[in-house]
């Protein structure tokens, strides 16, 4: 596979993980409601999550994503550094953004972040021993109230958000623009909606293990 063809790659999954952001964020927006109604609803919604065929094979892209994502950006990164295009050697300092120059240590943190996101969650959820609510779903709610009264995770969490933000701005007018989706004529407003689409999700996750924290909804 060439570079062009990696890059295509890099674009499409890349893309497809933003929308999953979306839903993700739109899900995940219950957290807020009243502790008891807010129990109920979220763990309801992730039941759905597991329990539903075409959910499921979703997921398996969403994995797939992942992982093709992170493989490719390494690839990429490491034939750029053989062929002497490393950022960190080049002096495009005026010509573009810092973090369009660090989009791998951006990745890297991210990457990290998901792998902690799965093992506190996805892992717990699907392997651990977990209560059950009035309704008889699993109780994820509660898991997520007593993981987010750890201080250091609130503060893992808020600065891979901060570093997921940056990675998003460069990456949705770089993905946009690779898979030729991307006019002259409307560079602005792609430009406009990858920052705000940006900052409006990374924002809203960042928010929920701050609100879990002050709030102690389970009053732990």
């Amino acid at each position: 596979m060439n570079t062009l063809s990696r890059k295509i790659v890099m674009a499409a999954t890349g893309l497809f993980l933003c929308f999953f952001l979306l839903i993700h964020f739109l899900g995940n927006t219950q957290l807020f409601l009243e502790p008891e109604q807010a129990q109920l609803s979220f763990n309801a919604y992730s039941h759905f999550l597991t329990g539903n065929p075409i959910v499921k094979c979703v997921s398996y892209v969403l994995y797939a994503s992942i992982i093709g994502h992170a493989i490719y950006a390494l690839i990429i990164t490491s034939k750029n550094k053989a062929a002497g295009g490393s950022y960190s050697k080049d002096n495009r300092g005026r010509a573009s953004k810092w973090y369009s120059r660090n989009m791998g240590v951006l990745g890297t943190i991210v990457l990290i972040f998901i792998v902690l996101h799965f093992q506190n969650f996805w892992y717990v959820y699907k392997f651990g021993e977990i209560t059950l609510d009035s309704a008889g779903n699993k109780d994820l709610y509660g898991v997520v109230a007593v993981a987010f009264q750890e201080m250091w995770l609130v503060v893992v969490y808020v600065i891979a958000m901060i570093a997921l933000c940056y990675h998003l701005v460069h990456g949705i007018t770089s993905g946009v623009r690779t898979l030729g989706l991307f006019h002259p004529k409307f560079v602005r407003w792609v430009n406009v909606f990858g920052i705000a689409y940006s900052i409006i999700i990374c924002a809203g996750f960042a928010a929920m293990p701050i609100y879990m924290y002050i709030t102690n909804p389970l009053n732990i």
